[in-house]
């Protein structure tokens, strides 16, 4: 019986490490947050290659907790605001951290 009991609280504990280790944090994504970032990036970057104004565009796309961070280099001001305008369509994207710069010629 004793056995029993110490068994059942190491299971216990094994099962609560478990869930916690899982869990997010503000600078660490559950996995199931990393996936569904994996698929809003993947999805702002086909938005940015398909959008014809932006093609030529240096867009690098990151997500973090639905949070989209734009940056690269592009050639004006208006392509900025496209691409944008471009990832907040995308489902998913909670907002938008704009670093992308204009390229000097």
């Amino acid at each position: 019986m004793k056995q029993f009991k110490y068994l059942s609280s190491i299971i216990l504990a094994i099962t609560f490490i478990t869930i916690l280790g899982c869990a997010s944090t503000s600078t660490h994504q559950a996995t199931g947050e990393y996936i569904d970032d994996s698929v809003i990036t993947t999805k702002v970057k086909a938005a940015v290659l398909n959008e014809p104004s932006l093609k030529s565009a240096e867009v690098n796309v990151e997500t973090f907790k639905g949070v989209v961070q734009l940056s690269g280099f592009v050639s004006s001001e208006a392509d900025i605001t496209k691409a944008t305008e471009v990832a907040n369509n995308v489902a998913g994207v909670k907002s938008i951290k704009n670093d992308m710069r204009i390229k000097v010629k």
